[in-house]
Order: structure tokens, then C-alpha cells, then sequence
């Protein structure tokens, strides 16, 4: 006979009906996905998760950011700033190129709709970093170093890196390779940050 399951409370109950809906995300996609699926998967029932989301598209979104939360990306410190980004950029393509697609997925199939969301704002979900450029580690870190004068730089220009690599994540739904990386930092962000053409 089977022994009875632990209960399951507060953030534990919360993450195990997340990873459920991540699970099913990934395993039937957005428009196959519903509040009963999940529920089953996390073996509960449909009242325990509209008592957190009040549907659907809100416990995607919820699962998108819950996925960012426990697969964080540390940000390297490599004693530069060509090297703090060409390893950020290469790290943060690898483990958020399966989160990204998988929004890219959900939004293609009714998740911009259902929500009225812009895919901007999926992207922020799935990809996360909603600080200001300026406040990033890696530039804070080049700027004490005296490489980079943080107050003279366009945030334009600062998120131009990251924004290019969710660009080829969104268009390759893969992670970019590396040559194309090293052209981002080398060829475009370094250049004009440092005030060069």
C-alpha cells in the first residue's frame, strides 16, 4: 500500500505547482496547456491553483518567472569588461535559450492574446534583468576599474549587448555561436562605449 504524501505548504506548495506548470508547458505547449493539466501533474486539485492564479496565462507567466528565479546566471568576474561580457553572453545564451523559446512558443500560441501583454513584456518574464543598464554588476564593476565612464555612456548602448543576443535567442531560438558573440562585444558594444567608431 501506498504511504500517505507529505503536505505540501506555503513556497514549497507554491514551487512544486509552478514546476508542474513548467513541466507541462514544455511537455503540451501553451494552447494545450490547462488548469486541470497542471493540477493533475502536481497532483492537487484545480481549487489550489486558482487560489494563487486567477488563470492560465497568469501561472505561465508565473512559471516563466519562477524558472528564471531557480536557474539564476551569475555574473562573471573575469578582471575586464570584454571578458565579463563575452562569458555573461555566452552563459546567459546557454541556460535561458530553452526558457526563451519556450516563450516564444507560448506567445505564438495565444499567450500575447490571452494576456494582452506585448512580446517585450514575455521577454521580461521568460528572460528577466529588469534592472537599468547602469546598474548592472558588469558595468559597475568596469566602471571602478576606470575602463568605462558609466555617466557618459547612452543606456541604449549599454543594453544593446544583452538586447542583441535575445534578439538572435528569439530569431535562431537557440543560443548564438560564439564568433557571433565575440562580434557583439568586440565589433559593436566595446567600440561604442569606448567612444570609437
Amino acid at each position: 500500500m501506498e504511504t500517505a504524501r507529505r503536505r505540501r505548504h506555503g513556497k514549497e506548495l507554491e514551487a512544486s505547482l509552478l514546476t508542474a506548470a513548467w513541466e507541462e508547458l514544455v511537455q503540451t505547449g501553451y494552447a494545450r496547456l490547462t488548469m486541470g493539466s497542471v493540477a493533475a501533474r502536481a497532483r492537487t486539485s484545480e481549487a489550489v491553483l486558482y487560489r494563487r492564479w486567477p488563470n492560465k496565462d497568469r501561472l505561465v507567466l508565473a512559471a516563466f518567472e519562477h524558472q528564471r528565479v531557480v536557474n539564476p546566471v551569475a555574473e562573471p568576474d573575469t578582471g575586464t569588461l570584454r571578458g565579463d561580457l563575452l562569458a555573461y553572453l555566452t552563459e546567459v545564451s546557454r541556460a535561458r535559450a530553452g526558457l526563451f523559446a519556450i516563450a516564444a512558443a507560448a506567445a505564438f500560441s495565444g499567450l500575447l492574446a490571452d494576456t494582452g501583454l506585448t512580446p517585450a513584456r514575455v521577454r521580461e518574464q521568460a528572460m528577466g534583468d529588469q534592472r537599468l543598464p547602469h546598474e548592472r554588476t558588469i558595468y559597475r564593476r568596469a566602471h571602478e576599474r576606470g575602463e568605462l565612464a558609466l555617466d557618459r555612456i547612452p543606456p541604449a548602448v549599454l543594453d544593446m549587448p544583452f538586447d542583441l543576443v535575445r534578439h538572435d535567442l528569439l530569431m535562431d531560438l537557440g543560443p548564438p555561436a560564439p564568433d557571433r558573440i565575440r562580434s557583439i562585444v568586440d565589433d559593436l558594444a566595446l567600440p561604442l562605449m569606448r567612444g570609437r567608431p
